[in-house]
């Protein structure tokens, strides 16, 4: 009764089961999403030995299949999962397999890859065939021709694969994401950092390339010398019947044009020397380096004419980095030996010898104060590992090392164009410039740094830092100065809690730029004290150590977001194996806890590196491809680079014009950088000016800009060209202290009188005399040539 209770259910409900009308008829089953096969009897009768090997538990709910299904089969009705018959054998139960086509019937569709990672999954690829091509390159006879000239093509070919990818990006954004990402920004950063390491590997390894090929090329046997010479004498027959017939040499590009046009390339072909290095720009364009000679075989009127180098390749250059190569001066200035770089302009000879007479003073000096330096080691007034600062003395020697230098605009090798500061029309303000290394750096504190002697007195303690590849300084020198406690006079520490807005010069967060593809680039930190001797009053400046933190690993991944326990190096950064203070030796012998004390007593420096926000990001892409500086003047550098970008780009009247540009705020700001104290005055100031502002007004640019030159011009202008202020000397109290209260009343008169026009109109202020050039900005003398 109880089966064929059920059996009639089942048939209302359009089900079939045959199986329960024959004893023992097999049955299919499911449970808990498995198909299974057994035997069951009729209303009172014992189930079969395959269900009574399943158990109770295994069988509690049968799942029956319509017999109109299309999934049954059969007269019994049995239930295939897509198509098929499952029978599990790990029960012990008869069956077949599932059949190929049913698990791709059920399998899910496959999730698609989130846009970053599919980047990501791409340069890993590009990364692998970069890795196979230069294991492939360091492999014998890969320095045949063939096979070099293969090598370089496929640089070139996986180099535009990497700007694909780099590209694309580029165009990414969070929303683009299926679901959300953590870190999104800084994993995209270091996306973009590993793909400026791939092309990198890919320049060197195709420099390297090119080079070995061109020696090959510039090494000929003695059947291509002697084919070379009847071609030259050949071509020499033909240019003396072409002079004989009483044709002119070329008076103008347009007649050599016309007779290219005519002739053949060989005939007109002719050797330039490159003035400078170049890198392919796009598809068609031809790489050269400084002092390679190319042949011209096509003169283009838009500038871009077609050359040859010395390997064969052809391509597109630049007019404006050729001038015409010839072989005889070129010998004579080699035999002479004092015109080594005949390729070099006038200006990069300049720039060269100006780094050198920098150099080379800056030697005499540091050889100069060793003396001294020698008789205080001497008489135990310092510690054995101390040194003339290098960083203050070129500091001391020239601009080139200061802030005001970079923060100009450079100009590209033509001189006809700026390579760091471009316009945006449709935003209205400068083109934002992403650069390799961008990322915000807090000075912590410096732990048992040793003391000097009692016949110095120490009048500053500060860390110098700047950006450094082993063996040149790549940026500007920033300086923050250190506070400590008479408790603890072994511990410097930075940015301290002082009512009011904290100077500049003790801000310990520094912002940090820089786009050199050194491999070895990273930050050196020398950490120095101002000193005057007490029997002589002789003044100097003492390293108390350095140390250099990379910011690349060897694979070339940017190092990690976190602090850092530096341990200082005695002597240069030049000198290698010297040691701060020798009495505490880094290399002690005994049990783990000596050496753990002997670890704690070394003189060491705390930093921490941090990614960058949004904010902070778009801002400091407004600013130069390499420079340091503070963080709590970023906002006064962007308006200075807004408004000279809008001044030497928007509102010059022809880009060619060299004039002299009236604009007191571009000629006295560079003045400002090297004053912190004024620098201050125009924080305070700006940022009064700033809270009256509503939220509405501080979104529009071009009002804060025209507020920020008001407020220049009440604060900082006045300062700058008054005679209240004493010169700026450093680490002098006294001085710094009559500043600080000149500025300060200064500041307390002006927001009394709502500004600074009355007092600028009083008979009795006093202002400096100058010329009205000195208020007009040259950007020719001003802007920054190429590195040299």
């Amino acid at each position: 009764m109880q089966m064929d209770n059920v059996q009639n259910r089942n048939e209302e409900k359009g089900w079939h089961r045959n199986a329960a009308r024959v004893p023992n008829a097999a049955v299919t089953l499911t449970h808990t999403g498995h198909v299974v096969s057994g035997t069951v009897g009729r209303a009172g009768e014992t189930p079969g030995p395959a269900l009574r090997q399943l158990g109770d538990s295994r069988v509690r709910r049968p799942c029956l299949v319509p017999a109109e299904s299309p999934r049954g089969r059969g007269r019994w009705g049995r239930a295939r999962g897509a198509g098929v018959i499952l029978r599990r054998r790990r029960f012990g139960l008869p069956g077949n397999r599932r059949a190929p086509g049913a698990a791709a019937e059920e399998m899910l569709p496959r999730r698609p890859r989130d846009p970053l990672q599919a980047v990501r999954r791409r340069s890993q690829e590009l990364k692998l065939q970069v890795d196979s091509l230069l294991s492939e390159s360091q492999l014998k006879g890969a320095l045949e021709q063939n096979k070099s000239r293969d090598i370089y093509q496929r640089c070139i070919q996986l180099k535009q694969a990497i700007d694909e990818n780099k590209n694309v990006l580029q165009k990414l954004s969070k929303a683009d994401e299926s679901a959300p990402v953590g870190n999104y920004n800084q994993r995209k950063e270091e996306e973009r950092n590993f793909l400026d390491n791939l092309t990198q590997q890919l320049q060197e390894l195709a420099l390297t390339t090119s080079r070995e090929h061109a020696t090959e090329a510039d090494v000929p046997t003695e059947k291509e010398e002697g084919e070379d010479s009847s071609e030259e004498d050949e071509e020499d027959d033909e240019e003396e019947e072409i002079e004989e017939s009483g044709g002119e040499e070329e008076e103008s590009e347009s007649e050599e044009e016309e007779n290219q046009g005519n002739e053949s390339p060989k005939q007109t072909s002719k050797k330039y020397i490159a003035l400078g290095d170049f890198t392919a720009q796009q598809v068609g364009d031809l790489t050269f380096k400084k002092g390679e000679i190319l042949l011209v075989i096509e003169k283009k009127p838009d500038g871009w004419w077609m050359a040859k180098n010395t390997k064969g390749n052809e391509g597109l250059v630049p007019r404006t980095y050729l001038e015409p190569y010839d072989a005889e001066e070129e010998q004579a200035s080699s035999e002479e030996g004092s015109e080594e770089d005949g390729g070099d302009t006038a200006d990069e000879a300049g720039a060269r010898q100006r780094t050198e007479s920098r150099c080379s003073a800056a030697r005499k000096a540091l050889s100069e104060q060793e003396n001294t330096v020698d008789v205080l080691t001497t008489m135990g007034a310092i510690p054995t590992g101390f040194r003339p600062s290098t960083l203050c003395q070129l500091l001391e020697e020239g601009n080139q090392f200061r802030a005001s230098y970079f923060l100009q605009p450079e100009l590209t090798t033509s001189q006809l164009a700026f390579r760091d500061l471009m316009w945006d029309t449709k935003a209205g303000t400068i083109r934002s410039r992403p650069s390799r290394v961008s990322l915000i750096l807090t000075l912590w504190s410096c732990k048992m740094i040793p003391l000097p002697g009692t016949s110095i007195q120490v009048l500053s303690r500060h860390v110098r830092l700047c950006l450094f590849d082993g063996n040149k300084v790549l940026s500007n020198i920033h300086t923050v100065r250190a506070t400590w406690q008479p408790k603890k006079p072994q511990t410097w520490t930075f940015s301290p809690q002082v009512t009011g807005i904290l100077p500049c010069l003790l801000h310990g967060d520094c912002f940090i730029r820089s786009n050199s593809s050194s491999p070895d680039l990273g930050i050196l930190f020398e950490l120095g004290i101002s000193y005057i001797r007490n029997s002589t009053g002789e003044r100097g400046e003492l390293s108390c150590g350095w140390v250099f933190l990379k910011l690349f690993d060897a694979s070339g991944v940017p190092v990690p977001a976190k602090t850092y326990e530096l341990f200082l190096n005695g002597g240069t950064p030049y000198e290698k194996g010297v040691e701060v203070d020798p009495s505490v030796s880094r290399r002690a012998q005994g049990s783990v806890f000596q050496q753990m004390m002997t670890v704690r007593r070394q003189p060491q420096l705390l930093v921490k590196l941090r990614s960058l926000n949004r904010r902070l990001r778009s801002l400091l892409s407004l600013l130069p491809e390499t420079l340091i500086g503070g963080t709590c003047y970023i906002h006064l550098l962007v308006f200075y680079r807004q408004i000279l970008g809008e001044a030497l780009l928007k509102e010059r009247t022809s880009l060619q014009s060299t004039d002299l540009i009236s604009h007191p705020v571009l000629a006295t700001f560079p003045r400002l950088l090297e004053q912190p104290d004024v620098m201050d005055a125009l924080r305070s100031s700006w940022a009064e000016k700033e809270s009256t502002l509503k939220r509405s007004e501080k979104r529009d640019s071009e009002l804060l800009k025209a507020a920020f030159l008001l407020v220049y011009h009440d604060c900082a202008l006045p300062l700058l060209q008054g005679t209240a202020l004493p010169p700026l000397r450093w680490a002098e109290e006294e001085s710094e202290a009559t500043r600080w209260r000149a500025i300060a009343a200064f500041l307390r008169q002006s927001r009394e009188d709502g500004g600074a026009l009355r007092a600028l109109l009083s008979p009795d202020g006093a202002h400096r005399p100058f010329d009205l050039s000195e208020q007009a900005y040259d950007f020719l003398g001003e802007a920054r040539q190429q590195w040299p």
